[in-house]
């Protein structure tokens, strides 16, 4: 069964099961290509088992000022789910009991939360040493009351890591809409008037790259030197690293590869690109993935296919980190999508 016939079954992807059903199905249900599963059987990689848990991603919501064409989050200005205070409350509690070493937040705009600055507040307090809020950069600019988020980033020593898919304006409004370059440039340079991303100041601000259409991201540290070379040379734009991005076959970008007839040929291209050495360092091994309403995941990809852990304790109240320690990691065929060629994480590269 081809993948258009199984769209026309499935047509609405923002059910994850619809999602989940077109993964499974066509090039992987008829044999075509080997599942995810059988290629970690294969290199004997299978089951995927945590390692230590280092990681603590919580997603504040899906409310975002942009509706960008990769998102697999499907964020907008539309989405209503919100992280409640209370839920915050319980990711603090239960993330200073486990010893994991980072708090990492996303979203949407997680800045667009209206608990965003108490619990950023309340998380210093804890002391955790890695600290990351994940910065659309527009949402500086999108309302006054955003304007001081620089300064309120430096107050609390907050890791900023930052989407910006390419160092030209045409790429980067062609996947975010227009006006987002010009934005995201002035935005970087508040940044760095505070000092983020310069030498000496310990304020570190990365940038995220993410493919525009159906292909692999090139070599990291190419694309790093590409990026800072032109951001200085044309801003004078100074920042830390820069993490290249597989985007994943699901929500707008698996709408996208069926809509533009690319779907199968991006998923024979993440197979043939599988490295077992990048199994090794996918980050749903040292991760656990926080959705706004409090429920947990192996990853942010699996939490918006609705797969939550393979463990008893599947939510905040119920937290149990023995049980998660020795849970499996569930896998899909998405899951190409962090494996192939240098692999890909939240943090970059594993490779």
């Amino acid at each position: 069964m081809t993948t258009k016939s199984l769209l026309a079954r499935k047509n609405d992807l923002s059910q994850p099961e619809n999602q989940l059903h077109v993964l499974s199905n066509g090039i992987f249900g008829n044999g075509e290509l080997p599942t995810f599963k059988e290629s970690l059987e294969k290199t004997n990689r299978f089951p995927l088992k945590p390692t230590k848990l280092d990681i603590f991603q919580v997603n504040v919501g899906y409310m975002c000022n942009q509706v960008c064409s990769h998102c697999h989050v499907d964020a907008g200005p539309d989405r209503k789910e919100i992280m409640t205070k209370e839920t915050m409350q319980l990711c603090l509690d239960v993330l200073k009991a486990s010893g994991a070493k980072t708090l990492d937040l996303t979203g949407g705009a997680p800045e667009m939360n209206p608990n965003f600055r108490w619990f950023v507040e309340e998380a210093a307090k804890i002391g955790v040493e890695d600290f990351i809020v994940r910065s659309n950069l527009t949402i500086i600019l999108a309302n006054k009351k955003y304007h001081d988020l620089p300064e309120f980033f430096k107050k609390y020593n907050v890791h900023v890591v930052s989407s910006l898919p390419f160092y030209k304006r045409n790429k980067t409004d062609k996947q975010r809409g227009n006006g987002v370059f010009q934005k995201s440039i002035q935005a970087l340079q508040m940044l760095n008037e505070v000092g983020y991303g310069k030498e000496g100041t310990g304020l570190k601000l990365d940038l995220v790259y993410n493919p525009a259409g159906a292909f692999l991201p090139a070599n990291q540290s190419d694309l790093e030197s590409d990026f800072k070379k032109a951001l200085k040379n044309d801003f004078d734009i100074d920042f830390n690293s820069l993490f290249a991005i597989t985007n994943l076959p699901v929500s707008r970008f698996l709408e996208y590869l069926i809509a533009s007839d690319n779907y199968e040929d991006y998923m024979e291209a993440l197979v043939e690109a599988y490295n077992p050495i990048a199994v090794d360092g996918v980050m749903c091994k040292n991760t656990l993935s926080i959705s706004w309403d409090g429920y947990l995941f192996d990853c942010d990809f699996n939490q918006i296919l609705g797969l939550k852990v393979n463990a008893k304790s599947q939510h905040l109240k119920d937290f149990d980190l023995e049980s998660l320690q020795n849970r499996e990691i569930i896998i899909s065929q998405h899951c190409y999508g962090c494996t192939a060629g240098a692999g890909s994480s939240c943090q970059g590269t594993t490779v």
